[in-house]
Order: structure tokens, then C-alpha cells, then sequence
């Protein structure tokens, strides 16, 4: 009975861990200023008539903290990889010079990091609801337990519970920090 109660809470406290990384790769494409070659994961490239990700088909460097640039392993995909980088319309305007596809990420205007902090809010906002989704499953299944007694189906919900606080308080640590690196000039 004890091992049921020890599996639900294992199995729940593994679906708020599944959340929180789920928040910070969302928080990894939320740009804050700084180059990052995340920036450019969404890029399809089409690469002799399939879609591939633009990183499958060159290397992706940060040589400072405000450019990107694409090398192509071959050097035939120069123009395919700049209009790709177009299409996927995230802001930016590549320079090719022969070699590499040279992206200059332009600072952030305040409206901008506006929107993207509250972008970065509603991201929490899923991860908190992603949270109490696995508070409520956990707690349904402590309910179906047959063979516990009431006491011991408490002390578990109260189990589950402290996860519960302790997987929100970590989001909303998570946020105060992606929020004051996008705020930051």
C-alpha cells in the first residue's frame, strides 16, 4: 500500500520536472537582447527539395553578444539558408558575404521586452497549469486507493500538495530571473 502511495507521488513529482524543463526550453527561444543560436531552431531549410533545420545543415556561431553567424557546410546553400532565415520571419535581416550568413540581432525597443515578458508569463502560466493538472491526477488516484486507509490518503494529498507549492514557487522563481534579463537595457 505504502509502495502505491510512494509511486504516485514519484510519478507526479516526474510530471512537474517534465514541466519545469518544458518551461525553461520555452524560455530558451524567448530572445532577451542577447544572440543565441536558439534563436534560429525554428529555421526549415530546404535542402535538395526536403525541409531540414537550418543547425543539420551548417554551424551555428556566436562570435558577440549581437551576431550570429551561419557557415554552411556547403557553400551552395548559402542563398537557401538566408531566405529561410526570411521566411521564418523572425526579425532579422542576414548579410551574406560568401563565406557565412551574418545575422546582427538588433537591440530590444521597451515595447518589445514588454511583449515578451508577458510572453514569458503566459509560459509560466502553462507550466503552473501543467503543475496543478498533475496536483489533480495524483490526487484522483490517492482517492482510488482501496486498501489505504483515510488518514493515510490525507497525509499523501498533503504530500502532494508540498510538491505542488514547491514546483510553483521554483516557476515563479524562473520567471522573476527571464523577466529581469528581458527587461534588462
Amino acid at each position: 500500500m505504502n509502495e502505491e502511495i510512494t509511486f504516485i507521488l514519484d510519478s507526479t513529482k516526474e510530471s512537474m520536472d517534465g514541466s519545469i524543463d518544458h518551461l525553461l526550453k520555452s524560455f530558451a527561444k524567448i530572445r532577451a537582447g542577447k544572440a543565441s543560436p536558439i534563436m534560429l531552431s525554428s529555421v526549415m531549410v530546404d535542402y535538395y527539395g526536403s525541409s531540414t533545420p537550418l543547425a543539420q545543415v551548417a554551424n551555428i556561431n556566436i562570435p558577440d553578444a549581437r551576431t550570429i553567424t551561419v557557415q554552411p557546410w556547403e557553400k551552395n546553400m548559402l542563398q537557401e539558408i538566408e531566405k529561410a532565415i526570411q521566411i521564418a520571419n523572425l526579425g532579422f535581416n542576414p548579410m551574406n558575404n560568401g563565406d557565412f550568413v551574418i545575422i546582427s540581432v538588433p537591440p530590444l525597443t521597451e515595447e518589445r521586452r514588454r511583449d515578451l515578458a508577458k510572453q514569458a508569463k503566459a509560459e509560466a502560466e502553462d507550466a503552473k497549469i501543467g503543475i496543478r493538472t498533475a496536483r489533480q491526477e495524483a490526487n484522483k488516484d490517492i482517492r482510488n486507493l482501496d486498501d489505504a486507509s483515510e488518514d493515510v490518503k490525507k497525509n499523501a494529498e498533503a504530500d502532494v500538495q508540498e510538491l505542488t507549492n514547491k514546483y510553483t514557487k521554483k516557476i515563479e522563481d524562473i520567471l522573476v530571473v527571464k523577466e529581469a534579463e528581458i527587461m534588462k537595457v
